[in-house]
């Protein structure tokens, strides 16, 4: 199971209680921030994330509202003793705006910080249950979207079926990964009768800041959830692509046409205090759309 917990979804002006975009990606004891804006330690604090179990750490772009509580957060943990290795995957020049901060205030960390540069679209994560890609999005800079995507499960053993086809149990692995079992007689016992399939990986999508493309439809075609920011409603369309974002009908018209199971939408531009029409907008065109809210946690 993946659950995704949202800690900002406001664009570049804090707003109405609503702080910048980050979030935050659950495993089982493994945590993804995405994108770091002002407010996230605070946001993490309210909704008890654990910075001790953040192991990954995604940055979109380098406009403020997505990274200006990296810092903070890179220290605060330095602060509370971290032992364990941090990754994070950004954009080049965020490695120097680092380093610069930390050697101006004379801070070292006391834990390992990998930094590893976002250069091409392509695989970026690979662990046992998880991969992580990167694709680029069109904003106004360099700016990627990524796609999350758990790894197949083995097959579960039906233990009591086993025991009376007399499978030995160092066959267990093979059945797991599919394989029939011929007996000492030559029968075939069918996968099937003693293993049990199961649950299909699931798949998280995150379109950072972005104008209409449909390029990103192949990308991220089929998740099972999908982010796409709608800074704007319908009737603030010019505005939206002179300033490369997007609108609730384009974010939604990109999942109806991306065959996504589900979308949800942020990056709310401060002019609006009531997100309500957000919601009506998109479902006009994707019915199963929710509003990305701080504190909700939505299960994929």
């Amino acid at each position: 199971m993946l659950a995704l917990t949202i800690l900002g979804n406001n664009s570049a002006i804090p707003a109405f209680e609503r702080y910048p975009t980050a979030q935050v990606l659950q495993m089982q004891e493994d945590i993804f921030l995405i994108d770091c804006g002002e407010g996230t330690q605070m946001q993490m604090a309210k909704y008890k994330i654990r910075r001790s179990k953040i192991s990954h750490i995604f940055i979109s772009h380098l406009h403020g509202d997505h990274y200006f509580g990296l810092i903070g957060l890179l220290t605060s943990m330095s602060l509370l003793n971290r032992t364990q290795d941090l990754h994070l995957h950004a954009p080049a020049p965020l490695e120097k705006i680092l380093q610069m901060q930390l050697e101006v205030a004379s801070t070292t960390l006391c834990y390992k910080l990998l930094f590893h540069p976002l250069t091409a679209e392509g695989l970026i994560l690979n662990e046992k249950k998880i991969t992580v890609h990167c694709f680029k999005v069109l904003h106004r800079i360099e700016c990627w979207g990524f796609l999350f995507r758990q790894k197949k499960k083995p097959r579960k053993i039906d233990s009591d079926r086993a025991r009376i086809y007399e499978i030995p149990a160092s066959f267990y692995e093979r059945l797991q990964s599919g394989e029939d079992y011929v007996t000492k007689k030559g029968t075939i016992v069918p996968n099937s009768e003693v293993t049990i399939a199961a649950a299909p990986p699931k798949s998280y999508g995150y379109c950072a800041d972005t104008i209409y493309d449909e390029n990103l439809i192949e990308k991220i075609k089929g998740v099972d959830l999908l982010y796409h920011e709608t800074t704007y409603l319908k009737g603030n369309e010019d505005k939206a692509a002179a300033r490369f974002h997007s609108t609730t009908l384009q974010a939604a018209t990109i999942a109806k046409k991306a065959c996504v199971k589900k979308l949800l939408i942020g990056h709310f531009s401060a002019r609006y205090e009531i997100l309500d029409e957000f919601l009506t907008e998109a479902c006009s065109i994707f019915e199963n759309t929710d509003l990305a809210l701080a504190g909700v946690s939505y299960r994929i």
